[in-house]
């Protein structure tokens, strides 16, 4: 496999730009292209990119049907409370899906399709299992989590319609410098939450392990769901001590108030976030070494040790040539 053309949805994203930049290195990469309403983190080197917004509709397809990729690479996500309102979030990402994946089905040389996707669409209700593998139901209880679903039951549906490829790739909560994460900019408060008596573990994975895996995902055409999670798991109050915070003990109902202040203070806590603090976030990764050839370099206590050192969990500013952007944001 050589000379295979990439397209990258999401480019403009800390972790889209980390994804394409890796991309640019891999020999059996022939051309590159992404789109983002936002431009990309850092510069690229041979990546073209596209200035789209999610609405979009026409011109995104015109732009992947003329570039006519090998591989789709799907990063277009918006996690709620992260850059946008959960409604937004929600409204952005069925959208890019609906069109990204859709023009996808247009293009005659597709050979697969990788998604982002997330541990949250396993959900944590009632006899839900602890650490999910990839064949665990699939049943979201957290509105992000309905919505990776939605994006995982799209692209299967095309892939079958054009028979490709098509692999999911579950990501766990993704912290980085200058990664937005509703998760990490909560940890971050100089008094923190945390669900009292029971503290249950999450684990987490750093950015960098998260781009490895999707560009392995990309270069094995990985044709099924793998979990991407960092070794490991930490609870709130043991993430809340290493980070020297003011660890705060809430019980039951009290989450709704907890809730309401943090929102005020300017650290919204999404369904999904209030989810894995309260019930807990943890999944198998027996099979990310089989299916990736990759391992995660920084365990999830690792990950939230480098949390309280990094200078942010906002997005930094773009750093793009004009020559590099075509089209315009609607």
């Amino acid at each position: 496999m050589s000379g295979r053309r990439v397209f990258v949805s999401g480019v403009g994203g800390e972790l889209g730009t980390l994804v394409a930049r890796m991309l640019e290195d891999e020999p059996w990469v022939g051309s590159l292209a992404g789109i983002d309403a936002d431009p990309p983190r850092r510069r690229l080197q041979r990546t073209t990119y596209h200035r789209l917004s999610p609405d979009n509709h026409d011109q995104i397809v015109d732009t992947i049907t003329d570039f006519n990729p090998h591989v789709l690479v799907h990063l277009g996500v918006w996690e709620p409370d992260a850059r946008a309102s959960p409604k937004a979030a929600g409204v952005l990402t069925e959208q890019a899906a609906t069109s990204i994946l859709g023009a996808a089905a247009e293009c005659r040389a597709l050979e697969s399709i990788v998604v982002r996707s997330g541990t949250e669409i396993y959900g944590r209700g009632r006899g839900s299992l602890t650490r999910p593998a990839e064949n665990a139901p699939i049943k979201p209880t957290s509105e992000y989590g309905h919505t990776l679903a939605g994006i995982e039951a799209i692209a299967s549906s095309v892939a079958r319609r054009v028979g490709v490829t098509v692999g999911a790739v579950r990501l766990a909560s993704v912290f980085g410098a200058h990664v937005p994460s509703p998760l990490g900019r909560l940890l971050r408060m100089p008094a923190v939450p945390f669900s009292a008596p029971t503290d249950p573990p999450f684990a987490v994975i750093e950015h960098n392990d998260a781009a490895r895996a999707l560009v392995a995902a990309a270069r094995n055409q990985l044709a099924e769901p793998v979990n991407v999670v960092a070794s490991g798991a930490i609870t709130a109050l043991h993430a809340i001590r290493r980070g020297r915070r003011i660890p705060v003990p809430v019980f039951g109902p009290q989450w709704l108030l907890a809730r309401r202040l943090s929102y005020m203070l300017g650290a919204p806590i999404p369904d999904h976030v209030a989810e894995t603090l309260t019930r807990g976030r943890l999944a198998d990764n027996g099979r990310m070494e089989e299916l990736l050839g990759i391992t995660a370099d920084v365990s999830t206590v690792e990950v939230i040790d480098h949390l309280y050192h990094w200078p942010s969990v906002v997005r930094r500013p773009a750093r793009v040539p004009a020559a590099q952007q075509i089209g315009s944001a609607s």
